[in-house]
């Protein structure tokens, strides 16, 4: 029986999680990509893991990876295009900070994230989401802003500022009122959002929907029944930036402190 995308994600995410978990601990040798940024043997060594799942299952498509750039077949002419960021929060990573994701997803539709060392495996068919725990265990995803939490990436660069910057967020007066931060640079806190673990992501940036970072949670988002725009409001595609949340009060809580309100 044909795999069908979402069982390659998921297969191609536990493979990267797999390494990740691994080689955690050991002396990496670092890959400098220039402004502060860097890969790590495992970030390479995940992402060739995923790589060997895609092949295996999907030879015609084309993969785009953080690590190695557009492979396989061009876009144009693929029935499909992956999407993988094998190790996102490298520099958790590499200061012995757990808090990493492995995203895979092709474009549109389907999308796996893992989290190496929680034991949790997120994903959509692109209709519905769930989170898999202990490998067997599937559970539908719920979001809610129960918890308050909001996760804010403040990583450079910043393309929206000065009219957006995500520290800025942080103090206006109205946040504390209804929300507290965190941060914990990588985008697992994207399937928390629609895990029901944070009320909110929020960051600045261009056009996200074909980001090797942020696809896999945004596809998990919308899925699970999150709102999701730009930072503008735009639709994620058209707007800068993102903010997933919870529920339409969440948003437009958030949407309106943005704006300056």
């Amino acid at each position: 029986m044909t795999p069908t995308d979402v069982d390659v994600a998921t297969a191609g995410a536990r493979a990267g999680a797999l390494v990740v978990r691994t080689l955690y601990g050991r002396r990496l040798d670092r890959i400098d990509k220039g402004a502060g940024d860097f890969a790590t043997a495992a970030d390479v060594e995940a992402e060739q893991a995923i790589l060997g799942v895609l092949r295996a299952a999907r030879p015609g498509d084309a993969v785009l990876g953080e690590e190695g750039g557009q492979q396989g077949a061009g876009p144009a002419e693929a029935v499909r295009q992956w999407l993988v960021d094998p190790l996102c929060g490298t520099l958790n990573y590499a200061a012995g900070n757990l808090l990493v994701a492995v995203n895979v997803a092709p474009r549109d539709g389907a999308a796996a994230v893992a989290d190496p060392f929680g034991g949790e495996l997120f994903f959509t068919d692109g209709d519905s989401a769930f989170v898999r725990r202990d490998g067997t265990h599937d559970v539908p995803l719920a979001p809610t802003p129960a918890t308050r939490l909001v996760d804010v990436n403040l990583d450079p660069p910043f393309p929206s500022a000065p009219a957006f910057r995500a520290v800025d967020l942080l103090a206006h007066p109205r946040f504390a009122e209804h929300f507290r931060p965190r941060v914990v640079s990588t985008t697992l806190a994207l399937a928390w959002v629609a895990a029901g673990k944070r009320a909110a992501y929020v960051t600045d940036g261009g056009d996200l929907s074909g980001s090797v970072h942020f696809a896999a949670g945004i596809a998990l988002c919308r899925a699970a029944g999150c709102v999701v725009t730009g930072i503008d409001g735009a639709p994620v595609g058209e707007g800068h930036g993102l903010v997933a949340a919870a529920d339409e009060e969440t948003h437009g809580l958030l949407m309106s402190m943005i704006r300056g309100g």
